[in-house]
């Protein structure tokens, strides 16, 4: 089936990548008039060092290791056929043996992904819901949300870094008075605000993105939405020190983990019930009511 843009969601996402924009190049303006630009470089090798690890280092944080045709057939033929009807290089594949039912997918690039599902994920899905599950996560691999992503947080980062040991990293200006750190620790935490809400809204937008994306690659935007339904309904059944350990990868997977009233509103996913409703939409579509 042809990949159609969401011209709309589309559209939302251009606009907060330039409001994400005009605020770093603000923040940029002001650290270089403070004398801040030393803080800017090392942040940034630090930045570059963890987006070149990244997927070494997901794939550890969740204790998800590679697999082999030989040890998950099935799963290998089913992301293969996926690629190919998604026109992708095939990523490797990892799983993680974990009871908490979910996926993610990492890495800097097309040729350089991995799609990750968890033991308690294997064991919940049907067929057709896992294939809309691992749909998902290579429309994440083809349009390049992970390198998005970390682009548009690096300056976040480095705000959040600034408010945290601005202190400490003051150099030159912090010998020179007070004044310019105040100044950098007080810009930096407006930055560090707006930014932060700016992603959670961009994420929001790409995950619907990539359930978009994942229902046309199958066909069958119901498995998904299903999918969904019973990955939502399977998490209250999970142990909670389970969910604790993982937390800390919300930001990966298809379904994140709650975290209470303040993980909600600032959260990286849109609701499952709104997802749904938006995959029911597009079954109608497909089937031309």
């Amino acid at each position: 089936m042809e990949w159609k843009p969401d011209w709309g969601l589309r559209g939302r996402m251009a606009l907060t990548m330039f409001l994400l924009f005009a605020l770093y190049i603000a923040f940029v303006g002001v650290l270089s008039q403070i004398g801040y630009t030393s803080m800017l470089i090392f942040v940034g090798i630090f930045f570059l060092a963890q987006f070149f690890f990244s997927d070494r280092l997901a794939l550890y944080s969740m204790g998800a290791k590679k697999v082999s045709e030989d040890e998950y057939p099935q799963l290998h033929a089913m992301v293969g056929r996926l690629c190919q009807q998604a026109d992708l290089p095939k990523p490797d594949v990892a799983v993680a043996q974990s009871r908490v039912p979910n996926a993610f997918a990492t890495g800097r690039s097309q040729k350089s992904s991995t799609v990750a599902v968890t033991t308690g994920l294997l064991q919940t899905l049907d067929q057709e819901e896992l294939e809309g599950v691992m749909a998902h996560e290579l429309a994440h691999v083809k349009n390049r949300d992970v390198m998005v992503m970390t682009i548009a947080s690096f300056l976040s980062t480095v705000a959040f870094m600034i408010v945290r040991w601005g202190f400490w990293f003051g150099g030159g200006s912090r010998r020179e008075g007070g004044a310019p750190i105040i100044v950098a620790i007080l810009v930096s935490l407006v930055v560090w605000i707006v930014s932060f809400l700016l992603i959670r809204a961009l994420s929001r937008y790409r995950e619907y993105s990539a359930d978009r994306g994942g229902a046309t690659i199958t066909g069958k935007p119901g498995a998904l939405a299903s999918a969904l339904l019973t990955i939502d309904g399977r998490m209250d059944n999970v142990p909670k020190e389970d969910l604790r350990e993982q937390s800390e990868m919300n930001a990966f997977f298809i379904i994140p983990i709650r975290s209470g009233f303040i993980g909600k509103i600032a959260s990286t996913h849109p609701s499952t019930e709104n997802r749904v409703e938006r995959l029911r939409q597009l079954e109608r579509e497909m089937e031309g009511f």
